[in-house]
């Protein structure tokens, strides 16, 4: 096979930095779902997704740079003292300098990540002050629902459609079914701009709570309860799964929340609350019997004149 030119490799090379150029902002340009060819974590709508957001980037940067100084000099090294220019190799066991500086450098890096991030996962765990509160259990294969103190619960599995398509062997395609095996028959409603607090268990075996767009997860575990909190900012419907293995069917329990307006929350939570029973009716009630009044007893001489 005839190989290619080297000015052919050079600008198939350049294509392919221009192809990388023209991807780079919409790569960078993240929202809450996972899009084709994202290169990174997306920041989420929430102010925990932003922490974990922010703490990736910190860290990502860090071995960007670590990186670029290490291959830098090994690269320097390799090809300015090359054997082909008569370099020779230098003959010693140790440098105390060295290694204290070399020791003493990624301490000081990793307690300078070390103190923001156990900051931010301090914060991700502080529940207080949360405006209301959902109880989230896990069953195999579905999640159930309660809102603590507003007497509404419901559960939440895969929806028929998904659930059709699976079973039938049919291939869906994106087109056909875009959140195949990713609805759900009732979503979780939550209000925006509202601290929700969240505990979490289940009722057979381990399962594991996961929104992507709301920044955490957290294991729902038999016997123990599990608290975590979000604050979404953005209305919209922010999907997730099971992210534990919990049986058979663990593939098919997706989680769908759905953010709307404080307003919008408050019509929905009515309409999901028991009617009241009816008050009895007053009139309606049947009359109580009369009681009978006494006789008074007759007179002895009544009775004597009767008895005559």
């Amino acid at each position: 096979m005839k190989q290619s030119s080297g000015w052919g490799g050079k600008l198939q090379y350049g294509f392919m930095l221009a192809a990388m150029a023209l991807l780079a902002p919409t790569a960078w340009a993240q929202s809450a779902d996972p899009k084709a060819w994202q290169l990174n974590m997306g920041k989420g709508v929430t102010h925990t997704a932003r922490m974990a957001w922010e703490a990736h980037m910190v860290a990502l940067w860090v071995c960007v740079v670590i990186g670029v100084l290490v291959f830098g000099a090994m690269f320097y090294a390799i090809f300015k003292f090359r054997r082909s220019k008569g370099a020779v190799a230098a003959k010693f066991s140790h440098n105390t300098k060295a290694e204290v500086i070399w020791t003493v450098i990624p301490i000081v890096i990793l307690v300078v990540m070390a103190w923001p991030a156990t900051a931010k996962l301090i914060a991700m765990y502080d529940t207080r002050d949360s405006e209301m509160t959902v109880k989230v259990t896990g069953y195999q294969w579905m999640w159930k629902y309660e809102y603590l103190g507003e007497n509404v619960a419901f559960t939440s599995r895969l929806d028929r459609k998904s659930d059709e398509v699976r079973q039938s062997g049919v291939v869906p395609t994106v087109a056909s079914d875009p959140h195949y095996l990713l609805d759900v028959d009732n979503p979780l409603v939550l209000p925006v701009n509202t601290k929700v607090r969240f505990v979490i268990t289940s009722d057979d075996v381990i399962h594991a709570w996961w929104v992507p767009a709301l920044g955490w997860k957290q294991d729902a575990v038999p016997g123990f309860i599990n608290e975590r909190w979000t604050n979404i900012e953005q209305e919209g419907i922010y999907r997730g799964q099971c992210a534990e293995l919990c049986g058979k069917d663990h593939g098919f329990m997706p989680i769908v929340v759905k953010a709307v307006s404080k307003e919008e929350f408050k019509t929905w939570l009515a309409s999901r609350k028991p009617a009241p029973a009816p008050a009895a009716d007053p009139a309606a009630a049947p009359a109580a019997p009369a009681a009978a009044t006494p006789q008074p007893e007759a007179a002895p001489a009544e009775q004597a004149s009767t008895g005559a």
